[in-house]
């Protein structure tokens, strides 16, 4: 291991010690390095600006490559919409013109950036991707691996249902707002707030999609309170849609009627789960995502692996958060 890898290990288990306990990701012996004093050359690609969740991600990112500046580089490059795929295309297509030596994505669509990505990678660039994985049946047919650093977000999602479904009884109706159809993490939420419906006898008596959005989940909300008029609770695949959600059931008149939970423990959302408006919610910690997405690719590139040599997850931790009894 050199001295640079290190380093980064300590910060690493640095941040461990605060929230990610047990997880590794420094294993195997070092092979071929890169020449000491190169600096690398890392790209991070997000989605939607006007997210905290993706403020978060880039924030500590950036403050990473501060503590680290001498060993790579970071260029930045965030869409201004969850679902603006094409741009996010064209975003990974000018790092790859840029010859980077990894790439870190959040990607928006877990099929539609195959293409771009597996013409990354016959570059010769290491791609990462964090928060959402690509779609496993569209990377086998395009013939490439790309590993995924976050959470098992059906895991996180069924954990919040768990903890509402101890509120309802069998037969209950309940909603799911979900975020991006198209994405890996909605699709896996999605899966597992069904799952943990199905455990209890629950109804899931609509879906539809908010796109991660206050203003489309309080619409996505007021029109399932309308059309299902007996549903218990709203399952928000994030933080922005349960938000949406709630004003929805106010506006409804059906306050304090209808559980709602959300996804991702934004600072917004700490005053509804305060006063019990937002029953749950899942801390997926997205700072130390993007830190340990980053350091995933710089520890590929050190040590000169080829990217199906890489493993295909790696999971980060994940923490239930409660608000006020209800």
């Amino acid at each position: 291991m050199t001295r640079n890898l290190r380093r980064r290990v300590l910060f690493a288990s640095a941040l461990s010690a605060t929230g990610l306990a047990g997880l590794s990701l420094f294993t195997g012996n070092t092979q071929a390095e890169v020449l000491p004093g190169t600096q690398l050359k890392i790209a991070l690609v997000l989605k939607a600006t006007t997210d905290p969740f993706t403020v978060s991600m880039l924030d500590a990112a950036r403050n990473y490559q501060q503590h680290f500046a001498s060993q790579f580089s970071l260029t930045t490059r965030i869409t201004t919409k969850q679902t603006d795929t094409a741009t996010q295309i064209r975003m990974v297509d000018e790092m790859i013109k840029a010859k980077m030596n990894a790439i870190v994505i959040a990607p928006t669509d877990s099929k539609a950036l195959i293409p771009v990505i597996a013409r990354g990678i016959k570059a010769g660039i290491i791609m990462i991707a964090i928060d959402s994985p690509l779609d496993a049946a569209a990377q086998d047919a395009a013939g490439i691996s790309v590993p995924f650093v976050g959470p098992n977000n059906r895991k996180g999602a069924r954990q919040v249902g768990d903890y509402l479904a101890a509120r309802l009884k069998p037969g209950d109706q309940v909603g799911i707002i979900e975020g991006n159809s198209a994405s890996g993490n909605a699709q896996e939420r999605t899966a597992g707030s069904r799952d943990a419906m199905e455990a209890v006898n629950v109804q899931v008596v609509a879906v539809a999609s908010g796109n991660w959005d206050y203003g489309k989940g309080r619409d996505a909300a007021a029109k399932m309170l309308a059309d299902h008029p007996k549903v218990r609770a709203l399952l928000c695949g994030n933080d922005n849609m349960a938000m949406g959600a709630v004003d929805a059931i106010r506006d409804a008149g059906k306050g304090g009627s209808v559980y709602v939970t959300g996804y991702n423990a934004i600072d917004a959302i700490k005053p509804l789960l305060a006063d019990g408006s937002v029953l749950a919610t899942m801390n997926q910690f997205p700072d130390r995502q993007a830190v340990f997405g980053i350091d995933v690719a710089l520890k590929a590139v050190t040590e000169q692996r080829k990217q199906q040599e890489l493993s295909k997850v790696i999971e980060t931790p994940l923490q239930l958060v409660t608000g006020a009894k209800r």
